[in-house]
C-alpha cells in the first residue's frame, strides 16, 4: 500500500455529484452552486490547483466535510468558460489526496489536504494485468464502447504506464458512482487493476449481448423488408400477367401437400383439402382468415383416415385379459368375446375368398363390408366397474382407449363441433377423441350418458344419434370438419346409472347390458383377488405379506358397507391399510393376519346392522323391494290405524304412482272385508296412515303395491308379517299381481339384507335366469298372480280366525266404483 507523503497544503475544495475524477485524466466539469463557482474562480486566478471530492449523497445542496468522501483528487484547471452563472472547466487530475479537515471560509470551501504517494511498483504480474487490460479495452471499443479518440489511441498504444492506464480505464467504466469511488480509494496498484479488469469484463459481456441482439433485430428487419419488397414485385409481375398473387411460401405449400398425400384421405376429403390449400395460398399474410384455414388443414391432415389397429387378438387371450381384470360381469365378457369371434370368422372368410380368386387367376377387388358396429351400453349403479371394464376391453382387443365424460354437457356443439365461422371453433369431442387416439378404430367410452342436459344451446343426446346409429355413422359429419368421417370401425361403449333419463331414440341404438350390483360372494372374491392386493401396493405394504382373513372380509362387506358396487368397500380397505402403514412407519408391532377384532380396531364401530335378522315380526309392517340409482334396496312399509272418518294419509315423499298404489291397496281391503274378518263399515271409522321410512329420499313406482296391501291387511287383521319375507309387484283393484322390473337388483338386495323368502309376480319367473346361482340357492321364491297367495305366504296364521265366510270369487263388487 502506498505511503502518505507528509506534504499538507490548503487548497480550494469543490464537491461534485454523480462522477469521480481520477488522476491522469482530463475531465469536463460544470459548476453551478455559488460556493463551487467561487472556489473555481479563486483557484484559476491563483495557481489553478483545486481539490475535487465526490459527495456521498447527490441530493445534498450545501455539503460539509462529513458529506464528502475522504479520498479525492488534486487537479489543475486547464481551461475554463463561464456562461449564465455557470462555469464549465476542464480539469486534469494529478494525484490522490486525503481530506484532513475543512478550514472555515465564508466564500467557498478550503480544505487541508494530504497527498497520497502512488504505488508505482511494476511487478511481472502487474505487467500481465496491464496487457490484459489493454486487450479488453480494445475489445470494448470494437463492441461499441464510447470514448474520445485521443484517449482510445493513448490506451491502446501500449506506451502508457500501468498506474496511468488503470486510472484512465477506470474513469471510462460504465459503473455506479460509489463503485468508481471504491476504485479511487484502492491504493494498491495490483488490487486496483484487478477490480478494473473485473468491471471491464462485465461491461464487455453486456456490450456483446447488446450487439448480438442488435444484429438479430437488424437482420430480422432486413429480412422483412426484403420479403415485403419481393412480395410487391411478385404482385406487380402477376398483375401484369393477369394472375392473382398468392402469399403463402412455397415451402409451406409443399409441406401441406406432403401432409395431404401422407394422410391417405378419401377422394372427396382430399379434394376439399386441396381447395382450402389453394385458398390459403392466395390470401395476404395479414388476413386473419389464414390462421383459421391453417388450423383447419392441420385437423384434416392429422385425422387418422387410414390408420387402424390390427384386429388379430385371439379370443383365448382376450378372455384371459377380461378374467384377470374383473371378477363376474359374465354378460359383458360374453358380448366382447362374441364381437371378437365375429371379426375373426369374417376375416378368415375374406382370406378364403381372396385365395380362391388368386388360384383362378382373377384379379378382383373384394369389398370389405364392415360388420354392424358394436354399441354397448352398460347400465348399473356406481362402483360396479362399468368404466374400468371399458379399459379392459380396449386391452383385450389391443386397441387404443378413449374416454369422454358426457355428464353435464348441454351444448350440442360439444358433440358435433362448432361451425368454422366462430372464433375459436373446434371439432366435437368425438372427432377430438379419434384424433388423440391416432387410429380410426379405438374403443370409445361415452361415460355418464344418462346425465346429458338439454337447454337453449341444443340437445346433445340428439346429436349422438348419428354417431351411434350403425346406418349413419359411416359418414359422420362434424360441423367443423364439414367432411364425412367413418365411425363404423369405432367400438362405442356408453355407461350410465339409469335408463330412464336416456331418450328412447338413443336407447334404441344401443345394446343395453345391466350391471345389477355384486352379491356378497362376488364382493368377497373381488376383495380377495383385486382390491386388497391393490391397496397393499398403493400403500407400500406389498412386501409385508399382510393377509386379510375371510371372516374379516365378510365383516367389512356386511357391517361397514351397504352398496351395490365396491367403492366404499375399497375406501374401508384403504383405511385399514393406512392404519397399518402408520404402525410400520413408527416401527410398532402389527399383525400379519387381520381378523374381525383388528377390523373393528382399524375402522371403528360397525356402521350397519342386519336389516332383518335383528328385527321381529310386527303388525302393520311389510318388507318391500325397490330399485334405486345406486342399486337394489329393501324398503319398509308401515301402517298405523287411528279413529277417524276413513281418510288415507300417505307420507315418506312418495311419488304419484306410489300414492295410487296405496289407494288401490286400501280400496281392495275395503272390498274384501269379509275375507279379512272385518266389519263392513270399518273404513268409515278409521283413518289409515301409510308411511315409508327415509322420508328425505324420493320414492316412486308401482312395484310397492303388494307390500302396501300386505302391510295394510296385517294392521287391520292384527296379525304380524313375517320379517324374513320380501315382496314386490304391482297390485290392481281386483287383487291381481302384475309384472315389474329390476328383478335381479331386487333379489340381490334381498339376499344382502338376509331375507329368506321373496314373493314375485308369476310373469317375472323368466327373470331369474340372470340371478347368480348362489343367491337363488339361499332364497325361496314364491311366484303368484293373486294377492291372496301373497297374504298366505307373508302373514302368520293366515286366514284370520274370526273369518265367518270366505267368498268363492274375489272379484271386486260393483259398489266399489261408487266409492
Amino acid at each position: 500500500m502506498g505511503k502518505s507523503t507528509k506534504i499538507i497544503r490548503k487548497v480550494p475544495v469543490v464537491a461534485i455529484r454523480g462522477s469521480v475524477v481520477f488522476p491522469y485524466t482530463d475531465t469536463i466539469l460544470s459548476f453551478g452552486r455559488q460556493k463551487s463557482v467561487k472556489a473555481v474562480n479563486a483557484a484559476f486566478q491563483e495557481d489553478k490547483v483545486i481539490a475535487v471530492f465526490t459527495q456521498k449523497d447527490a441530493k445534498t445542496s450545501h455539503p460539509s466535510q462529513r458529506d464528502l468522501y475522504e479520498i479525492g483528487t488534486i487537479a489543475t484547471i486547464t481551461q475554463m468558460m463561464q456562461s449564465d452563472g455557470e462555469i464549465h472547466a476542464i480539469v486534469k487530475g494529478h494525484n490522490r489526496i486525503r481530506l484532513n479537515k475543512i478550514v472555515p471560509h465564508e466564500a467557498y470551501l478550503i480544505g487541508e489536504v494530504e497527498e497520497i504517494k502512488e504505488d508505482r511498483v511494476i511487478s511481472p504480474e502487474v505487467e500481465v494485468l496491464a496487457k490484459k487490460l489493454t486487450e479488453l479495452f480494445k475489445k470494448a471499443v470494437n463492441l461499441g464502447k464510447q470514448a474520445e479518440i485521443v484517449t482510445v489511441m493513448k490506451l491502446v498504444s501500449g506506451q502508457v504506464e500501468p498506474v496511468e492506464l488503470v486510472d484512465q480505464a477506470a474513469s471510462l467504466l460504465d459503473i455506479k458512482t460509489n463503485e468508481k469511488q471504491k476504485l479511487l480509494e484502492t491504493l494498491t496498484l495490483k488490487s486496483r487493476m484487478k477490480k478494473v479488469l473485473e468491471a471491464l469484463a462485465r461491461e464487455i459481456n453486456i456490450l456483446d449481448l447488446e450487439k448480438t441482439i442488435s444484429q438479430k433485430t437488424q437482420k430480422r428487419f432486413e429480412d422483412q423488408m426484403r420479403k415485403a419488397m419481393l412480395r410487391e414485385k411478385k404482385k406487380t409481375i402477376e398483375e401484369e400477367l393477369g394472375q392473382e398473387g398468392g402469399e403463402l411460401g412455397l415451402e409451406e405449400v409443399s409441406e401441406y401437400k406432403k401432409k395431404i398425400l401422407e394422410a391417405k384421405m378419401p377422394k372427396e376429403v382430399r379434394k376439399r383439402a386441396k381447395k382450402e390449400l389453394k385458398r390459403l395460398s392466395q390470401l395476404s399474410p395479414h388476413n386473419p382468415e389464414g390462421g383459421y384455414i391453417r388450423n383447419y388443414l392441420d385437423w384434416l391432415t392429422d385425422m387418422p383416415w387410414s390408420i387402424s389397429t390390427a384386429n388379430n387378438v385371439s379370443i383365448k387371450a382376450a378372455a384371459k385379459v377380461l378374467e384377470d381384470d374383473h371378477y363376474g360381469l359374465r354378460k359383458a365378457k360374453e358380448r366382447i368375446l362374441e364381437y371378437l369371434a365375429v371379426m375373426r370368422v369374417k376375416k378368415d372368410a375374406l382370406e378364403k375368398i381372396k385365395t380362391k380368386l388368386k388360384i383362378k387367376g382373377k384379379d378382383k377387388t373384394i369389398k370389405n363390408e364392415e360388420s354392424q358396429p358394436t354399441i354397448l351400453c352398460f347400465i348399473g349403479p356406481p362402483g360396479v366397474g362399468k368404466t374400468s371394464i371399458g379399459k379392459s376391453i380396449a386391452r383385450a382387443l389391443d386397441r387404443k382407449f378413449v374416454r369422454v365424460s358426457l355428464g353435464g354437457i348441454r351444448d350440442e356443439a360439444e358433440i358435433r363441433g362448432h361451425r368454422r365461422t366462430y372464433v375459436g371453433a373446434l371439432p366435437g369431442r368425438i372427432i377430438q377423441g379419434i384424433k388423440n387416439a391416432g387410429t380410426k378404430n379405438p374403443v370409445f367410452m361415452l361415460d355418464e350418458i344418462d346425465k346429458i342436459g338439454i337447454d337453449f344451446r341444443g340437445d346433445p343426446s340428439s346429436a349422438l344419434l348419428e354417431a351411434l346409429d350403425p346406418e349413419q355413422n359411416r359418414e359422420f359429419s362434424d360441423h367443423y370438419l364439414e367432411v364425412p368421417f367413418d365411425l363404423s370401425e369405432v367400438m362405442f361403449i356408453a355407461t350410465g346409472n339409469v335408463l330412464d333419463t336416456i331418450p328412447v331414440a338413443l336407447r334404441d341404438r344401443m345394446e343395453v347390458i345391466s350391471f345389477p350390483g355384486y352379491t356378497e360372494e362376488e364382493k368377497y372374491n373381488i376383495t380377495k383377488k383385486f382390491l386388497w392386493p391393490k391397496q397393499l401396493r398403493l400403500h407400500g405394504l406389498a412386501d409385508e405379506k399382510i393377509k386379510l382373513l375371510s371372516e374379516a372380509i365378510r365383516e367389512i362387506i356386511n357391517r361397514y358397507t351397504r352398496e351395490a358396487g365396491v367403492r366404499n368397500l375399497e375406501r374401508n380397505l384403504a383405511g385399514a391399510c393406512r392404519k397399518i402403514a402408520r404402525l410400520v412407519a413408527e416401527k410398532k408391532r402389527y399383525t400379519k393376519e387381520i381378523k374381525i377384532t383388528d377390523v373393528r380396531k382399524f375402522l371403528g364401530p360397525q356402521k350397519f346392522s342386519s336389516l332383518i335378522a335383528e328385527k321381529k315380526d310386527e303388525v302393520g309392517m311389510a318388507t318391500g323391494l325397490a330399485v334405486t340409482p345406486t342399486g337394489g334396496d329393501i324398503i319398509f312399509i308401515e301402517v298405523a290405524l287411528m279413529p277417524g272418518k276413513g281418510k288415507l294419509l300417505l307420507t315418506g315423499q312418495l311419488g304419484d304412482v306410489m300414492k295410487e298404489s296405496a289407494k288401490a291397496a286400501f280400496t281392495w281391503t275395503k272390498a274384501h272385508w269379509e275375507e279379512l274378518g272385518l266389519k263392513e263399515d270399518f273404513g268409515n271409522a278409521l283413518d289409515v296412515h301409510i308411511h315409508v321410512p327415509e322420508g328425505a329420499v324420493p320414492k316412486d313406482g308401482p312395484s310397492a303395491g303388494v307390500a302396501m296391501a300386505t302391510s295394510l291387511v296385517s294392521a287391520l287383521a292384527g296379525i304380524p308379517v313375517k320379517r324374513d319375507v320380501g315382496m314386490t309387484g304391482e297390485i290392481t283393484l281386483r287383487g291381481r299381481v302384475l309384472e315389474i322390473g329390476g328383478v335381479k337388483e331386487k333379489i340381490i338386495a334381498a339376499h344382502r339384507a338376509g331375507l329368506k323368502t321373496v314373493i314375485l309376480p308369476k310373469d317375472n319367473k323368466k327373470d331369474l335366469e340372470d340371478v347368480p346361482a348362489k343367491t337363488k340357492k339361499d332364497i325361496k321364491f314364491v311366484f303368484t298372480n293373486r294377492l291372496e297367495d301373497v297374504l298366505k305366504t307373508a302373514i302368520k296364521k293366515w286366514p284370520p280366525k274370526n273369518v265367518k265366510k270366505v267368498r268363492k270369487t274375489l272379484s271386486t263388487p260393483s259398489y266399489i266404483a261408487a266409492n
